[in-house]
């Protein structure tokens, strides 16, 4: 059969149905003035109700999925609920019309007796089969193929019951037209037992598959199992009115069903199965707590008050009893909400806060005084208390995100997570990370919010919806943490790279002008010695102290350069630069204009960062030429320089020790540095500083 025709089919049988139901509604109407019999199959509204329900929603199922077995059991339900009804209620009204009680209207209420085995069978099979229509494994299979044996013996059994039946108390019983000896007694068998032992183990069935379910499976049965409980909760409430008063426990009993069985069972089965409002389980879950809960307590205060003291005082229809009872249900009524909702929280979410809370603290965090180091593992803490996962907060550096906060904090009960490569602003898979969400700020990838769950206890999608929202609000919080932490590596690579040239002028002075003094002065001292032995030869220790005095000046000057240089302070910044560029290795072209002089630290930053690019050009970019161009504006100092060597890919390879020097001079003038290079096509280094 195609789909559509099965479409089809379901939905004629949904209107057979409508018919069925729509007249027994008639029949219940025009006979309900005269009372049912208490073993009787009307029971009010009960069959009716469910004959309408079971079979819209359940030829929406089939309709909609027709390979599902859960739409067609639904259909059955509706079939043999109405089938039920009519027959009861055209009997009900052909007896009281005046019709002969052995006449046709036996088999009418033949035909509305023994249906029911089918519909309570495949209730059975629906809470085996849920959602998916498939026993939960091969293990099942039994209760299935015995549900279906012993409901269709039931139902066989009671077609057969020469027992009479029932139909009102005015009217009298009516004989089974198809009975027959051997199944007298049938409707007290054993058999039923059967069925309510099937139906106990269906139910367990659907726990089982609750425990192990995951993912929207996991949400389907939630709501299934959450109507059938508020069902059977209800019904159980309803059962202790019978002390009180027959017609009163029928019409609660009645009125549970129908509220219950008739309407929320199938309509969280369809629900489910069609995945409409799968996400909201657990909030509806925990309201039920909540006011139940207040209900309870509501009850509890009412009946001990004015019942119980009304009965040990005697009089329990006492007004003052009433007024008190309110009194105290008013006084703790908010204590009790509170602690009927922490309860709940308890129950539904476990050791997890609520999304709510979840966002309320972490807002109250970043409004706080907590010092950025602390935040992260805050943030790893709310997250992980909020899905009762393991939260990981990851940073981006460079071109790699490396993990920064984790919570649980379990110190040596494994490796700390490897650090994942990043190509543009696309988060990497992160290996068992049940969700992962990434954390940006302008358009720019600054990190990533793990969780990790087990497989067990899959994320739900109010979990997910709240790690995606506090990934929503990290993107500040990280990009501070990033910049606290680039200053900090800033300022330590200053420090370095201050004592390294300390260092460095240790060095040249102790091999350079040092060991040349130390020279002198030893000729010096030769020198004075000849001369009143060897003229000449003092002559000639003279002549070379001289030269050697010089050179040692050169290299004096030459280190002074180093430090700053003199024609730097006294000719500007083109003219150092030129005459820098005299001494390269390779042709260097300067183009500075008509610039202008600016504060000493702007200039001596733009010399040093141009002759640090001159030196890796010359020593890398394996380039035949290089240019400098300066330029300044109102506000800023800017320099660029390119050459024509090989290039390579920023991206990839990320500034080494000479460019992060570079980078970290401008930038503690408020200044920047960007580098621009392609394989093949050259490097470009520009950089600014401010002016002023």
């Amino acid at each position: 059969m195609t789909d559509r025709n099965a479409g089809r089919l379901a939905w004629a049988i949904a209107l057979v149905c409508f018919t069925m139901a729509g007249v027994s509604l008639i029949f219940w109407v025009t006979t309900r003035a005269i009372p049912e019999a208490a073993n009787g199959n009307g029971s009010g509204l009960s069959n009716i109700v469910p004959a309408m329900t079971f079979g819209a929603l359940g030829a929406l199922v089939a309709s909609r999925q027709p390979r599902n077995r859960i739409g067609w059991l639904m259909l059955v339900i509706a079939v043999g609920t109405g089938l039920t009804a009519i027959g009861f209620y055209v009997a009900k009204h052909a007896l009281a019309a005046g019709a002969s009680p052995t006449g046709w209207v036996r088999w009418a209420a033949w035909s509305g007796n023994w249906t029911s085995g089918f519909a309570i069978g495949s209730l059975i099979l629906v809470f085996l089969l849920f959602p998916s229509g498939r026993p939960l494994s091969r293990r099942w299979g039994w209760v299935g193929w015995t549900t279906v044996a012993v409901g269709t013996a039931f139902s066989l059994g009671l077609a057969l019951d020469t027992s009479p039946i029932a139909i009102s108390p005015r009217f009298p019983k009516l004989h089974n037209p198809v009975g027959i000896g051997a199944a007298t007694g049938f409707n007290n068998s054993p058999v039923f037992l059967v069925i309510v032992i099937l139906l106990l183990v269906g139910a367990v069935g659907l726990l089982v598959r609750l425990r192990r379910s995951m993912g929207d499976e996991r949400q389907q049965l939630k709501w299934f199992v959450y109507a059938t409980g508020v069902s059977v909760g209800v019904m159980v409430v309803a059962i202790p009115i019978t002390a009180v008063s027959q017609s009163l426990s029928n019409t609660m009993f009645n009125l549970a069903f129908n509220l219950g069985f008739a309407f929320l069972v199938p309509a969280a089965a369809a629900l489910s199965i069609l995945r409409y409002g799968l996400y909201e389980i657990d909030v509806v879950i925990n309201k039920t707590l909540v006011y139940g809960l207040l209900a309870a307590f509501l009850t509890a205060v009412y009946v001990a008050v004015v019942v119980g003291v009304g009965a040990i005082i005697g009089s329990t229809h006492n007004t003052l009893l009433t007024l008190v009872a309110a009194a105290l249900i008013a006084l703790a009524f908010n204590p009790v909400r509170e602690r009927a909702k922490r309860l709940a929280n308890r129950l539904v979410y476990g050791e997890r806060a609520t999304p709510y809370e979840v966002l309320s603290e972490f807002s109250g965090q970043m409004a706080g005084t907590y010092a950025l180091d602390d935040i992260l593992p805050r943030m790893a803490r709310v997250l992980a208390e909020g899905t009762a996962g393991i939260a990981e907060i990851w940073l981006r550096e460079n071109n790699v995100l490396h993990a920064v906060a984790i919570w649980p904090d379990d110190e040596g009960v494994g490796p700390s997570p490897a650090p994942l490569a990043v190509s543009g602003n696309d988060v990497p898979v992160v290996p068992e990370a049940s969700a992962v969400s990434p954390v940006t700020h302008q358009g720019e990838l600054l990190g990533a919010i793990t969780v990790a769950k087990p497989l067990n206890d899959p994320l739900r999608p109010t979990e997910s919806k709240l790690i995606e929202d506090v990934a929503a609000q990290a993107g500040l919080v990280l990009r501070n943490v990033r910049l606290i932490q680039d200053l900090r590596a800033s300022r330590q690579r200053l420090v370095q790279a201050q004592d390294e040239e300390r260092r460095r002028l240790e060095r040249n002075i102790h091999d350079g002008a040092q060991q040349q003094l130390v020279a002198l002065a030893v000729k010096g001292r030769l020198a004075a010695g000849l001369l009143d032995r060897d003229l000449d030869k003092a002559r000639e220790l003279l002549v070379q102290i001289q030269t050697e005095t010089a050179e040692a000046l050169e290299d004096l000057r030459d280190l002074a350069r180093g430090i700053y240089p003199p024609l730097l302070a006294d000719k500007g910044l083109a003219a150092a630069l030129e005459a820098q560029a005299r001494r390269s290795a390779i042709p260097v072209t300067i183009e500075s204009g008509e610039i202008e002089r600016y504060p000493r630290e702007a200039e001596a930053a733009v010399y040093f960062c141009c002759l640090e690019a001159l030196q890796n050009i010359a020593k890398y970019a394996e380039a035949g030429t290089a240019t400098v161009r300066l330029s300044n504006g109102a506000d800023w100092l800017s320099f660029e320089v390119s050459d024509d060597g090989q290039g390579f890919d920023p991206a990839s390879t990320g500034y080494g020790t000479g460019l992060r020097g570079m980078a970290d001079r401008l930038e503690a003038l408020g200044g920047s540095l960007d580098v621009r290079s392609a394989p093949g096509a050259g490097t470009t280094v520009v950089g600014r500083v401010p002016g002023g």
